[in-house]
């Protein structure tokens, strides 16, 4: 499948994958994300059920904090 990942397209030989599948893939092990496919939301709790397809525009992006 083929997606764009961060404004940047990426392959990956399954169909499709979850959230939770697509971060290990790619090593985000950050603990705060925000993850939104196709301009909608995903939380937390839904990274396994959260389905990543063909042509999905996918964005994570980490949160850091600091002072």
């Amino acid at each position: 499948m083929k997606i764009i990942l961060n404004n940047r397209e990426e392959s990956f030989d399954p169909d499709q994958m979850t959230m939770n599948e697509l971060l290990a893939a790619k090593k985000f092990t950050f603990k705060m994300l925000v993850v939104k496919i196709n301009g909608v939301l995903v939380k937390r709790h839904q990274f396994d059920q959260a389905i990543v397809k063909d042509g999905d525009d996918v964005m994570v992006l980490h949160l850091i904090t600091g002072g």
